[in-house]
């Protein structure tokens, strides 16, 4: 893929993120139905996405799937109820994250590196865009104007055929493989969701850059050494860096290392189903939305310490290693 074209899905990326956090944040958030308004858009941005990436991959048309997403999470600036918005805002971040995703997958073939680049900037949009729903800042309107701009872009760049393959459903190696896949993203989102530490108030912004610089380094990590040594490497020392993540450095550090695994985790899901690479990365999104949801249920918080985060960090790396077992060699 050009960079020039991985830079503006990664840009779009940022901006869809940021605009859906500012969104939530700003127009939502005294409403009466804030709750379900919540439970409403993460269950279209991330749940939604396996029926959605089904008719992506049989659309063919990754772009203009990519800048739907950004125009449907543009409408939902309109002056809409909440609850609609919600839905409306959480379907474009959806259509945005298949598009782009899928054309990502196709183009890096063999190789991870663009598609670490890809998904990182979301958690920094998420950060800033939180950031400006809470304290009132900027306008409003910079949001869809951010969207169309970058929606347009991709349009003018992406708009022909994309060279998805012809869908298929059943995996290359048989399903075994994606249960792995699949519970490793539930126990990262699940993490991400409960774990906690002293400083995390005053390091809001490094820990956010930790979480998106790791996800972009796991992906050239993965086409130097190989998904499993890779992941074996990461998750290996995340669960000695969280022994001491009493401290910011090695909790940074910890959280940086953890986050390593999400492209390889993709990456994998989609060499596991080569015919549906929207399915497959809808599936591993409704992991997330999995992982999640105990938190939104007010569910009692099972990550207990530094000790539980190293476990969960080598439950993740004992799950990873059967999947990856036929792509050991250097990529």
């Amino acid at each position: 893929m050009p960079k020039k074209i991985l830079a503006l899905y990664s840009l779009a990326h940022l901006w869809v993120d940021l605009s859906c956090a500012l969104l939530v944040f700003r127009t939502m958030a005294g409403d009466g139905n804030f709750v379900l308004c919540l439970l409403l858009y993460n269950f279209c941005a991330f749940a939604l996405q396996m029926p959605l990436g089904l008719l992506a991959d049989r659309l063919n048309r990754n772009g203009l799937t990519a800048a739907a997403g950004c125009a449907l999470t543009a409408l939902a600036y309109l002056p809409l109820p909440a609850v609609p918005a919600a839905i409306t805002a959480g379907t474009g971040n959806a259509l945005f994250h298949l598009g782009g995703g899928i054309d990502v997958l196709n183009a890096g073939e063999k190789r991870a590196a663009a598609l670490g680049v890809f998904i990182s900037p979301g958690a920094l949009g998420l950060f800033i865009g939180t950031l400006w729903g809470r304290r009132a800042a900027p306008a409003l309107w910079l949001g869809p104007a951010g969207l169309l701009a970058l929606g347009g872009a991709i349009l003018f760049f992406r708009r022909g055929p994309s060279g998805n393959s012809p869908l298929e459903l059943t995996p290359k190696g048989g399903y075994g493989p994606l249960l792995p896949l699949f519970l490793v993203v539930v126990l990262r989102s699940y993490m991400g969701m409960n774990q906690t530490f002293s400083w995390k108030s005053q390091w809001a912004l490094a820990l956010t850059l930790a979480l998106a610089l790791g996800k972009t380094a796991g992906g050239f990590a993965m086409d130097r050494l190989g998904p499993r040594r890779a992941s074996a490497g990461s998750l290996g020392l995340a669960a000695v860096c969280y022994l001491a993540c009493a401290l910011p450095g090695p909790g940074l550090l910890a959280v940086f290392l953890f986050n390593m695994t999400m492209p390889v985790t993709l990456w994998a899901a989609a060499r596991t189903l080569p015919g549906a690479k929207g399915f497959a990365f809808g599936l591993l999104t409704f992991g997330l939305f999995l992982g999640w949801l105990p938190s939104y249920l007010g569910w009692p918080n099972l990550l207990t310490g530094p000790a539980a985060y190293a476990a969960v960090s080598l439950l993740s790396l004992v799950l990873l290693w059967v999947p990856l077992r036929g792509e050991a060699v250097r990529c």
